[in-house]
Formats: C-alpha cells, sequence, structure tokens
C-alpha cells in the first residue's frame, strides 16, 4: 500500500531521484500510518528515511494530497483538543515563546538576516534574504501609509525588524508586544536610542490609542478560538480613521486540525487560520481594503534560512546534537515543499474601522529596493 500511494505522488522507494525516499528501518511505512506526519517526523529524527532533497520530497507528497489517504485514528484526541480546547489562553499564550522564540538569539542570527525578520520575505525584486526582507518592511510601510510621528502598535513584534525599520526611515514611534524574553531583551539593545517600547506582554492585555496596527507572523499563534479577540484588541487599540496589516500564515481550508509534528516539536499550540476564519474574526470590526498572497515567496525564504541554518551548523552542533539538527532541517524543508506546493499561504490584509473614502489602492515598490 506504501509503494502504491507514493507512486501517486511520482516518489519511489529506494530511487535515484532527489525526491525520492530512502529507507533504512523497514518500520517507517507502519509509523507514518499509526500517526500520520507525527509518526513520519519521529521517523526521520530518528534517522529511519531520507531524501536527498526533503523540500522536493514533500512538495510531490503535498501536491498529490497523500495528507488526506492517512488519517489514522490515534490523532483523533489531537483534532477533539483543537476544536474543543483554548489551547492559546493567556496561561498557554507564553509556551511557544519559551519553546521555540527563546532558543537562543545567536542560533536564529546565524540563521537569519540582519535585521533578525523570522517571517516570509518578498522576492519580487529582492537578489538575496536580506533583500527581501527589507523589501518586505518598505512594503509593509507603504502599505500602512506611514508618516511621521505617527504612533504604531506591532502585535508580536519579534526581535523588533519591522519597528526598527519604521522608526528609521519613517520617523514613527512605536510600541511592541511579545511572548519572547529573547526577542525583548534583543530588541531593546539593538534599537537603544530609537522611539521604541518593547514590551513583554500578551496581546489581550494591550490599551492605548495607535494611528496604525500591524501583526507580521504572530497571527498563526492566536487560535481559531480567540481570532475574534484579536481583531477586538487591534480595532479598540486604532483611531478611527487608521489602518491595521495583518501577515499571516493562512491554510486552504477552514476546519482543518494543525499539524501534529510542527505541534509537538516547533509550534506549540500553533493554528494556521483560513481566509473564511480571518473574514469571521474582522465581521462588523473592519472592512478588508487589500488582500495580498505572496506565498510562494515563503519557499525562497525557508530555503535562505536552511543554507545559513546549514552552513552556521558546525558551531552549535556540540550543544544542540544531531537529533536537533535533523528536528530543524526536517522543519525548514518541509515548511518549504508546502509553501511550493502552494499547501498554504501567505497572506497581507489591510483592514481599516470605516473604509478608506475613495478606496484604498495598493502601494508598490519601486525596483532600487
Amino acid at each position: 500500500m506504501t509503494v502504491e500511494l507514493l507512486e501517486q505522488a511520482d516518489i519511489r522507494i529506494g530511487g535515484n531521484r532527489p525526491w525520492d525516499m530512502h529507507l533504512k528501518a523497514s518500520n517507517v511505512p507502519e509509523r507514518a500510518f499509526a500517526h500520520g506526519s507525527l509518526g513520519l517526523g519521529d521517523a526521520y529524527m530518528d534517522g529511519d528515511w531520507d531524501a536527498e532533497s526533503l523540500d522536493e520530497f514533500f512538495c510531490h507528497l503535498l501536491r498529490a494530497h497523500l495528507d488526506q489517504h492517512v488519517q489514522p485514528f490515534k490523532l483523533v484526541f489531537h483534532a477533539l483538543r483543537v476544536r474543543l480546547l483554548n489551547r492559546q489562553s493567556t496561561t498557554r499564550a507564553w509556551q511557544v515563546g519559551e519553546a521555540h522564540y527563546d532558543l537562543g538569539n545567536d542560533f536564529y542570527a546565524a540563521m537569519l538576516d540582519p535585521r533578525m525578520a523570522y517571517t516570509c520575505g518578498y522576492w519580487e525584486n529582492a537578489s538575496n534574504l536580506a533583500e527581501a526582507q527589507e523589501a518586505k518592511l518598505e512594503l509593509i510601510c507603504r502599505k500602512l501609509k506611514l508618516e511621521p510621528g505617527m504612533r504604531v502598535l506591532d502585535i508580536g513584534c519579534g526581535w523588533g525588524s519591522f519597528m526598527g525599520y519604521a522608526a528609521e526611515h519613517y520617523g514613527v514611534e512605536c510600541v511592541g508586544v511579545t511572548i519572547s524574553k529573547e526577542q525583548a531583551e534583543w530588541a531593546k539593545k539593538r534599537y537603544a536610542g530609537l522611539p521604541l517600547e518593547f514590551r513583554l506582554q500578551d496581546y489581550r492585555e494591550v490599551n492605548g490609542a495607535f494611528d496604525r496596527v500591524v501583526s507580521v507572523g504572530m497571527f498563526e499563534h492566536v487560535g481559531r478560538k480567540n481570532h475574534r479577540e484579536f481583531m477586538e484588541v487591534a480595532s479598540r487599540c486604532l483611531v478611527n480613521d487608521g489602518l491595521c496589516l495583518l501577515h499571516t500564515i493562512g491554510k486552504n481550508e477552514r476546519n482543518t486540525t494543525p499539524d501534529p509534528w510542527i505541534d509537538k516539536y516547533i509550534f506549540p499550540n500553533g493554528d494556521l487560520p483560513s481566509i473564511g476564519q480571518i473574514g469571521d474574526a474582522a465581521g462588523g470590526l473592519f472592512v478588508v481594503e487589500d488582500l495580498h498572497n505572496f506565498g510562494a515567496d515563503y519557499d525562497k525564504t525557508l530555503m535562505a534560512w536552511h543554507a545559513n541554518f546549514e552552513a552556521a551548523w558546525p558551531q552549535f552542533s556540540a550543544e544542540l546534537g544531531d537529533r536537533f539538527y535533523r528536528m530543524w532541517r526536517y522543519y525548514l524543508l518541509s515548511c518549504a515543499g508546502a509553501f511550493r506546493a502552494r499547501d498554504i499561504q501567505l497572506w497581507q490584509w489591510v483592514l481599516s474601522k470605516e473604509g478608506v473614502m475613495g478606496g484604498y489602492l495598493r502601494p508598490t515598490l519601486s525596483t532600487e529596493i
């Protein structure tokens, strides 16, 4: 059955193409059928199978929708927890910061661009990762129509890449919130002297009036039971004639379950939203002025991160070990394959509270960016 399923995705066991699967233990198919993506990922971390190009393996697998053929009963409890529980409550929201974002600033500095932007770059006119990330930040600033003196709220500010760029290039002042101690400390030192405030705070606790609200790569951690509250916070904090930009990964279907391997090892309690879920959450609070999908650019971003990770690995190998190496490689390349297969998307939403008079015109980047 395994061979026949993989043939539907043009994947061969023991083949000589980069995306073919090579088994080093006989029980890999059983683990995959019993535990789905969790079993497949665990087997890879154990060294029980490999593929020369994991990204292409996953692109082939997902383009053929093989994940829909393997839905083990053992994952029913995971699906029920997602649907019934609020896994992103105020007490649980800090878990992803401790498990993922607090791995160490040195580690992320080696993988990311100089501004430490840990979200999708914009590659239209970019030739490398740093250019793609600067272009993304510039695009966000233009979409928000920033002007000197504006006060901006950044929900999920990370290492402060947007806030630093916006303050330096557009003369705005910003307040950013994050649930990562490592991120907050790094950002405070990196952007000392700029009119920026970094808070270690849950987004639900934010108050105040802001000319603009932005959230870049954080909404994936909000969870379906909290989408509406997130929008209520953004609306509460945004002045009536302001703009809000939401930059988020998204899924193609509404009623799906978060990947159990990603949930266990990479982003605890993560939950990708669908267009319908975001629309429901924004209804009655915001007018959707613009929706921009450049998910294919996340493939390039992840492959650039992977290249940096591989190049820097010798300095972290003794501390983190081979199992972490295989875990992180699997994470970056499986996600690259998912974006390449168009199985998941990257959206930028521009929202207004009252509607922009005369309509909103999406800005573009000049060829110099």
